[in-house]
């Protein structure tokens, strides 16, 4: 994937930490090579599977810096750098780019509800502070504030290094206005799926792939629906949309739910630590118990061919 698309699966990648909330950056290395190696179009690194929003800024940095190094140029990294007031997504941003990274993702600021015309001016500062693209993170669910389909294509016309959106909604006809309107002001412009079982629905309304956490621990579902969109494999797409339509119920297990998508990789197999940042904590018993129960139903646990 050249650098400027943006389109493709691009997991947003788990923190891996210690006991005592350092990062595991052996574990983040193997866990980045993995990836790399199962064919993702590229990395993005603290979003909400990434646990941004309950990291210190100097961890937010040390975690870009450690992916960056990681990555070490075998695909696109995206870092995500959004915080409740532009000064500390400025400062963000910025180490980003002094970091290597090759893009950003921004969500927008989560305690006002921000008039239309102040957040615009919220992205078009940031867009004049850095010469990295600029994808927005629309995740109402979190924030309260929706990015609406107007407003993110008035962006998109207006502001050539916005690239593209994360679309964390679940709603398609929410996604399907937003292509629609984006792409007719920008036919370049991006939209990906934020939620895992809206890959298929995204890409058929013409959106370009996904940013969502089952990648981390089932990423031949989502590129294995991708690649067969691509080339015409639509029973195979279908078959594989089918089995990917469980994982969102583990998600439903807890909040936040890293823990679980962090569990979900250890019953794969991956050698990791559970442990997440506060608020969070590792899944109980009967939480573990469910979530072999869905890996199951999605075949991803046993049976992990496709």
């Amino acid at each position: 994937m050249a650098k400027n698309e943006w389109k493709g699966i691009i997991p947003p990648v788990v923190t891996l930490i210690n006991e005592n909330y350092s990062i595991d950056e052996a574990g983040m290395q193997t866990h980045i090579n993995e990836l790399i190696d199962s064919g993702v179009d590229g990395l993005f690194f603290m979003g909400t599977g990434g646990e941004f929003a309950q990291i210190p800024v100097p961890t937010r940095k040390k975690a870009a810096e450690i992916a960056v190094a990681a990555a070490a140029g075998r695909v696109p990294v995206l870092i995500g750098t959004g915080a409740a007031g532009y000064e500390e997504t400025r400062e963000l941003s910025l180490h980003a780019e002094d970091a290597g990274a090759d893009g950003l993702v921004v969500i927008n600021p989560y305690y006002w509800n921000v008039h239309d015309d102040h957040l615009y001016s919220y992205y078009e500062q940031l867009s004049q502070v850095t010469n990295l693209p600029i994808i927005l993170y629309n995740f109402p669910g979190t924030t309260g504030q929706d990015l609406t389909p107007d407003f993110v294509a008035r962006l998109a016309k207006n502001i050539p290094s916005i690239v593209g959106v994360k679309e964390t909604v679940d709603e398609a006809g929410h996604i399907r206005e937003m292509i629609i309107k984006t792409k007719a002001v920008r036919p370049d412009f991006r939209v990906l799926s934020g939620y895992d079982d809206h890959l298929l629905n995204t890409l058929t309304l013409g959106g370009d792939g996904a940013i969502s956490a089952g990648v981390n621990f089932a990423p031949e579902l989502q590129i294995g629906i991708y690649e067969a969109y691509q080339n015409k494999d639509y029973d195979r797409a279908i078959d594989l949309h089918r089995r990917l339509a469980y994982v969102p119920l583990m998600y439903k297990l807890d909040t936040p739910f890293v823990n679980v998508i962090k569990e979900a990789m250890i019953l794969r197999g991956k050698n990791i630590q559970p442990y997440v940042f506060p608020p969070g904590k590792p899944v109980n018993d009967q939480q573990r118990e469910e979530i072999k129960k869905i890996m199951q139903q999605a075949r991803i646990l046993e049976d992990t061919k496709v």
